[in-house]
């Protein structure tokens, strides 16, 4: 989807948030947010549609159908959540924590959020080895959930849904098990894919139904009764497509990449599909009629 960008850059994260607080007066929203990337240098670079006049009309969807407008280079924030307790969550390109600066920008970002009332930032899709973090506060080290395997981290109503890289279960960690034990301890296996292992979870929850990309396919899952999981729809596909998002009442944001045990990799920037419904044997429909 072309949307015309502005990028900004800052040098910390302290300037990212007086940046943000900066164009929200001129209009900026959560939605607005596009892309947000460190370099190698620890300098950060900043998304945001040309004309604000757009912003309340993006979609999270469309969001991931959008091409990364920085050059060089980048390693980009894929989501950041605000959690219970004052933790923050957030997942992307698993280089984030060379620069050293991810966390305390995570949480200045998260601040933003809070002064708007937002739990969730989701940014547009880059293809990257996914990484996964979460600390109690921008002073306290981040731990690194990927060490343990767990990949493409899911805030639900109860907590924290992840796959498990190399596996077919979909796992969950409720919220006071995490301020208890921290985030590497704690998760239970409340799923297992008929379709082998889970190499991709969509970014988000969207009424109570989460789409995991797997081996051999699709499969959507309903949340809402966590910790019990029940499958909604099964569709086998072989062609490496991979959900990422949807949009309320229509499209799904769908990429495309390399399926390997472990995830799928090599991904494209979504594209929006329409379905005539908003399930996944919808979409199967729309992918069947494209092909």
């Amino acid at each position: 989807m072309p949307l015309p960008a502005r990028v900004f850059h800052y040098s910390d994260p302290m300037a990212v948030g007086l940046g943000l607080a900066e164009l929200r007066q001129s209009g900026l929203t959560t939605r607005g947010v596009l892309f947000i990337a460190l370099d190698p240098r620890g300098q950060i670079s900043v998304a945001v549609p040309e004309d604000f006049v757009h912003v309340a009309a993006i979609k999270v969807g469309e969001k991931l159908s959008l091409e990364s407008p920085f050059s060089g280079r980048q390693y980009h924030f894929d989501a950041i959540h605000r959690l219970p307790g004052h933790s923050v969550l957030w997942n992307g390109d698993r280089r984030l924590a060379q620069p050293g600066s991810a966390c305390e920008l995570a949480f200045a970002v998260a601040e933003w959020l809070k002064g708007s009332g937002a739990k969730n930032m989701f940014l547009g899709c880059t293809p990257h080895l996914p990484g996964s973090w979460w600390a109690p506060s921008s002073l306290a080290p981040a731990v690194a959930l990927h060490d343990k395997g767990y990949a493409d981290v899911v805030t639900t109503r109860t907590g924290l849904l992840a796959r498990r890289q190399g596996e077919p279960s979909l796992y969950h960690l409720p919220y006071p098990k995490l301020a208890l034990l921290g985030p590497l301890e704690g998760w239970t296996p409340v799923f297992e894919s008929p379709l082998g292992n889970v190499v991709l979870l969509e970014r988000r929850v969207l009424a109570d139904r989460l789409v995991l990309t797997c081996q051999r396919g699709l499969c959507e899952v309903d949340l809402g009764d966590l910790p019990t999981v029940r499958t909604t729809a099964t569709v086998e596909l072989a062609s490496g497509f991979g959900v990422v998002g949807r949009i309320d009442g229509g499209a799904f944001a769908v990429t495309v990449g390399t399926v390997e045990d472990w995830g799928l990799v090599n991904v494209a920037p979504a594209l929006l599909v329409g379905a005539q419904g908003d399930s996944l044997l919808d979409l199967a429909r729309s992918l069947a009629n494209r092909s």
